[in-house]
């Protein structure tokens, strides 16, 4: 099977960590792996092109690269709600006519809009931006919160951190979880969030001291994930008050310790499936979702599919 072909539709001026983040995750194939994506830019205007970083850079390919893309993504757009060129418009929309996904960064959420790409559907872009976004384009399903939002075939993200966890989840629905967590780590990043955690949290929390960090926990509970794990049972280990514990991962993880510790089994379930040929009862007990039924069960609520679905499209054995 060919690599899948990702293009950035690029405009001066760049937004760099934008451009880095999405290069990172589908232009670098983890270390012994066969490489599942290839990764090229393009511009409306092939040559050199003005960055946020004060530098150019070449861009060799125009528009008709987008012809040949599988994905599309747009890395940022500056400045934000800035009108795209009528070509650039127009070769979105032909990319998503023929069955491309497209896929914004951050303040890319405005081109899509201006492309009617997202007319009646979710969205979501920076929160600096959701104000902007909202009275630009009211027919616009603004979300203002959350991290990303996949509709499959349209795809957008809050800020730079929001698009790589954006990225992943799009890597992990084309090629599985474990292949995801190699790039994950080569990135030195830490489990991945889901679309529906908050940008950020409601009252802005003092910066956490080195001995607030959550970190010691997540390792912690993470290798111990077959065994029965309780709020009360991570509270006692970290030293804290249920309550305390709720605050730090809201503060820290924009999610509640159950609704984090459930992603953490999912995705452990996942693996499992790709790598090994394990009955599902047993991948069950593994991950401290106790019986088939409720893995089942947990996998049809929150990836829409069964694990034995899964396992045809994902497994490597």
């Amino acid at each position: 099977m060919s690599p899948h072909r990702v293009v950035a539709l690029l405009n001066p001026p760049q937004s760099l960590f934008e451009l880095a983040c999405v290069a990172e995750v589908f232009g670098t194939a983890p270390q012994d792996t066969p490489a599942r994506y290839t990764f090229g830019t393009c511009a409306e205007h092939p040559g050199p092109l003005p960055t946020t970083g004060g530098f150019t850079m070449l861009v060799d390919d125009g528009l008709p690269a987008l012809q040949e893309a599988d994905t599309v993504v747009v890395p940022g757009w500056q400045p934000p709600g800035a009108p795209a060129p009528p070509a650039v418009i127009d070769a979105l929309r032909a990319a998503h006519q023929r069955g491309a996904r497209i896929v914004a960064i951050c303040t890319g959420a405005f081109v899509l809009a201006q492309a009617g790409l997202l007319d009646g559907r979710r969205a979501t872009t920076h929160w600096r931006g959701t104000a902007q976004l909202a009275t630009a384009f009211p027919e616009v399903q603004l979300d203002p919160d959350v991290l990303f939002v996949d509709h499959g075939d349209v795809a957008t993200s809050a800020g730079t951190g929001a698009g790589i966890d954006l990225c992943l989840h799009l890597v992990r629905s084309d090629h599985g979880a474990a292949y995801a967590a190699q790039i994950a780590r080569n990135m030195v990043l830490p489990p991945h969030r889901e679309g529906s955690q908050r940008q950020y949290a409601t009252q802005p929390p003092a910066p956490a001291r080195v001995d607030e960090s959550l970190a010691p926990l997540l390792d912690w509970a993470t290798s111990r994930l077959h065994t029965r794990l309780t709020l009360t049972c991570l509270a006692e280990h970290a030293g804290l008050s249920g309550r305390t514990l709720a605050r730090r991962f809201a503060e820290q993880l924009g999610t509640s310790p159950g609704q984090w510790l459930l992603g953490q089994r999912l995705d452990a379930a996942r693996v499992l499936l790709e790598r090994t040929d394990l009955p599902v009862e047993v991948i069950a007990t593994r991950v401290g979702l106790a019986s088939a039924v409720n893995l089942r069960r947990r996998f049809r609520a929150h990836l829409g599919t069964t694990p034995g679905t899964y396992r045809r499209a994902f497994g490597e054995i």
